[in-house]
């Protein structure tokens, strides 16, 4: 198998490129900053697996479609993507936050998502087999985010692209595969940063308490979550989305019902 896996160079996206190297996937790790990259490759080679470095924008289209190009070259195709890459800057009520720096959240969010799939989807589809997975975030298929509109925004369409691209699979016949994973919280840089001062804080009570508490997932439960949805993987589940606590054992009994009913999906609360 291979693996792409952006924001690889640290935190859950780290982890997620250990445990399918570990797996025994041959794994891209793609991301912004080439030195982070290459010390996740080590740590892959250094246990035996096999990895690759691509420093890749993923808000930019030639390099995104340069990267895939690369890992088909060297592995000789692509069966599986996470989209993992992820940024939350701005933080704070809409009437106050900067709106470039809004934007830029929903751009590497939601464009990067976009971008990453839109590249690999020739080579899945013409092997008629793969997985896509988007990471979905705080203020996605949950809820809103107070004071991180463009985080949860972006990351509520990046759930909601998951779920019509794995209709339109099904439409051509394809035997491509989406997903969407929660990771819950867990205390990485960019969670730091959304409390790094106090007015930041005051729109981030749950991180704060959180980290104040020393609660909240481990990187590698991400990873762990994602290989027991891999193990279950099939067309009665495309478009769902997952978490960490999600138990795959009442999924994959009750997989006839979540396709017929299109159960853990995004949905309007009807009155009544």
């Amino acid at each position: 198998m291979t693996a792409i896996v952006t924001g690889a160079g640290s935190g859950i996206g780290r982890e997620l490129a250990r445990e399918f190297a570990r797996n025994g996937a041959r794994v891209a790790c793609v991301g912004r900053r080439q030195g982070d990259l290459d010390e996740t490759v080590r740590t892959i080679e250094s246990a035996g697996g096999a990895a690759l470095a691509i420093a890749t924008d993923v808000t930019e289209r030639d390099q995104v479609e340069a990267m895939v190009s690369t890992v088909v070259d060297r592995f000789g195709g692509i069966d599986l993507l996470f989209n993992n890459a992820g940024s939350f800057g701005a933080v704070g009520p809409i009437w106050d936050i900067d709106p470039d720096a809004w934007w830029q959240d929903v751009t590497i969010n939601l464009l990067g998502t976009f971008l990453c799939i839109h590249a690999v989807l020739p080579h899945m589809r013409a092997r008629d087999r793969g997985v896509i997975i988007n990471m979905d975030g705080g203020g996605g298929a949950g809820g809103p985010n107070l004071g991180g509109s463009g985080y949860g925004a972006s990351k509520a369409a990046v759930v909601r692209l998951g779920e019509g691209l794995a209709r339109e699979l099904e439409r051509d016949g394809s035997g491509v595969l989406v997903f969407a994973m929660f990771p819950g919280f867990v205390r990485t840089a960019m969670t730091e940063g959304l409390v790094s001062t106090a007015a930041r804080a005051d729109w981030q009570p749950f991180v704060r308490d959180a980290i104040a508490s020393n609660v909240g997932k481990q990187a590698a439960d991400c990873a762990t979550a994602t290989m027991r949805l891999l193990a279950i993987a099939g067309s009665e589940l495309n478009g769902c989305w997952f978490d960490v606590e999600t138990d795959f054992d009442e999924v994959d009994r009750r997989r006839a019902e979540i396709a017929q009913d299109r159960l853990l999906t995004m949905r309007l609360r009807p009155l009544g």
